[in-house]
């Protein structure tokens, strides 16, 4: 006879003590993902006020073992929730590392584009304009000659920073 069957025969027919376990440990992971966010990243974040003030707390604390304190209470106010208001939390934040990771790839895409529109020129404009038609030549232009000048006279690259921004909007979109 295997535990297992010990274990219903007595009347338990619940988790196993390794299965809380797991569960717990993932609870805590999910704790110091939320205590890892920016204040920007947590309001796209449907959390109760509570929970929300213990993630704040949490992230005030900089002592490392008052914060790994914290950060267990914090999973301890998470593991009082259910399972289907844990579940679009956790899928959130699965979503945004996904995001970063893609994002983070773009970025440098746009970034490339960018310093080639400036060094290049027309030549590289209407290559970027042959892969994405879509895209507003006339503000492309404009930025890239402004971002070019400055670059020129050593000012700060306001349009530069304008054009990466539109580059990784019209690349995002691709």
């Amino acid at each position: 006879m295997s535990a297992e069957d010990d274990d219903s025969a007595n009347g338990w027919a619940g988790p196993s003590r390794s299965q809380l376990r797991r569960e717990a440990l993932d609870v805590l992971k999910l704790a110091q993902a939320l205590a890892g966010l920016s204040d920007a990243q947590l309001s796209h974040f449907t959390l109760d006020d509570d929970l929300l003030d213990e993630v704040r707390r949490a992230r005030g604390v900089t002592q490392q073992i008052a914060r790994k304190r914290q950060i267990q209470f914090l999973a301890k106010q998470l593991r009082r929730l259910d399972d289907e208001e844990l579940e679009p939390i956790r899928a959130k934040l699965e979503n945004d590392r996904q995001f970063a990771r893609m994002d983070s790839a773009a970025l440098h895409h746009a970034e490339k584009w960018r310093d080639r529109l400036i060094e290049e020129g027309d030549d590289a404009l209407t290559a970027f304009f042959e892969e994405h038609s879509s895209a507003d030549r006339q503000q492309l232009r404009q930025l890239a000659r402004q971002a070019r000048a400055e670059r020129d006279r050593g000012g700060p690259p306001h349009a530069q920073r304008e054009l990466f921004r539109v580059l990784r909007e019209v690349l995002g979109a691709h």
